[in-house]
């Protein structure tokens, strides 16, 4: 089934595509395409063509720099940055912090670090799981006690992604210790540069340092920095958990992935034929298929549905839940088309320019660590058995 399009979309599609022919840097999107590991340099560069060209905060009010698009443009421009290999916008300070902000932050909160994420001024990251504090949030140890006009804050925050290249970390903390587990708790801006700030890589199975550990030893943070009223900050938690959880569906990329394994079964060759005709495989991929379709419509629909204004509710639950086990399905799948050439795995052949010969086809480098990566998709933002709780309570009332 195909989404019938109006004139009016297929002529912004147009225009998206003339945007990424012009726009996107070459060498960027090539390392996309090839699965090689992107520098900050090259995030930050996409990052300042789409907020030159207006189309950075594609789900921010107007007056606050947002696009104004719709649901349909929105799902067409993902699909087309994801076709064409543009890099996923880091979403910490775009996606996460700035809608806490704009709902519950102060005029002066606005007016200061909206333009700052929209420019690049502040690389955000996510101060929210710790070692004792995954999946059961609201467990949260990390203290903030009032002195004066500052919080001192101590703990630990862990899986910080990208922490190693930001400047910012909005952090859920406890401020009232005595209070039920969802209570008591609050959202803090830090900067990063604060004295006892401390952040330490965790090196992930695939070789890459996306991860961090962070540390903060009796860190003075303004009171200003505090979002919404202190001890509810589980409000805003849950909120900017919502958008997390719609954007790790990923939609546009599973459907990129779905093509490039396409490719891969048509080149890949067994029993004298392309894998592609082998019926076993040919039913696998049939599957995923349906799922990403029947995703896809989900997906526009949850959009839709929320876009005058208001926020996802568990509904992006599902989208959660489904989109990260499509997108773990076409990485095994991936996986399985090039057999034994996934297994061997040297992480300096995801590094631009290096002169290491892959074993096997060309595209089979970057699968194996691709494979790895996506293991991890159903356990953050929440793991997908927590999600299914979620959707049972609040949209099956069980």
């Amino acid at each position: 089934m195909d989404i019938t399009y109006t004139p009016e979309e297929q002529a912004f599609r147009a225009e998206v595509r003339r945007f990424l022919a012009g726009k996107l840097p070459k060498d960027v999107s090539a390392k996309v395409l090839e699965g090689k590991r992107l520098t900050k340099d090259d995030h930050e560069r996409w990052h300042r063509a789409l907020n030159e060209q207006g189309w950075l905060a594609v789900h921010w009010p107007r007056q606050h720099g947002g696009t104004g698009w719709g649901p349909v443009q929105r799902h067409i421009f993902d699909e087309e940055c994801a076709a064409a290999g543009a890099p996923q916008i880091i979403p910490f300070g775009l996606s996460m912090v700035a809608p806490v902000i704009i709902k519950f932050g102060t005029e002066e909160q606005k007016r200061y670090y909206l333009p700052r994420i929209l420019d690049g001024s502040d690389w955000w990251c996510q101060g929210y799981s710790e070692p004792g504090a995954g999946s059961d949030l609201a467990s949260l140890k990390t203290r903030a006690v009032r002195d004066g006009d500052h919080y001192v804050v101590n703990g630990q925050k862990t899986w910080t992604t990208l922490g190693q290249h930001a400047n910012m970390i909005f952090c859920l903390v406890r401020t009232d210790p005595a209070a039920k587990q969802q209570e008591g708790i609050s959202f803090l801006l830090i900067d990063m540069a604060s004295p006892g700030v401390t952040v330490r890589p965790i090196i992930t199975l695939d070789g890459e340092h996306e991860v961090n550990e962070v540390f903060f030893d009796d860190v003075r943070v303004p009171v200003a920095n505090l979002v919404g009223e202190e001890n509810k900050g589980w409000t805003c938690a849950k909120y900017l958990l919502t958008y997390e959880r719609t954007g790790i569906a990923g939609v546009g990329m599973a459907k990129a992935a779905l093509r490039h394994l396409k490719h891969v079964a048509a080149k890949q060759v067994g029993n004298g034929r392309p894998l592609v005709e082998d019926p076993s495989f040919r039913l696998k991929l049939a599957e995923v298929e349906i799922d990403l379709m029947a995703l896809e419509m989900t997906n526009l629909r949850v959009v839709a549905a929320v876009q005058g204004g208001g926020v996802p509710g568990a509904e992006s639950s599902i989208l959660k839940v489904r989109g990260t086990e499509i997108r773990q399905a076409i990485t095994d799948l991936l996986r399985r088309a090039v057999g034994p050439y996934a297994l061997p795995f040297l992480p300096e052949t995801l590094e631009a320019g290096s002169n290491l010969e892959p074993v096997g086809p060309d595209f089979a480098a970057p699968l194996a660590p691709q494979y790895f990566n996506r293991r991890k998709l159903s356990i953050y933002g929440g793991s997908n058995e927590i999600q299914k709780n979620i959707v049972a309570k609040m949209i099956l009332g069980l």
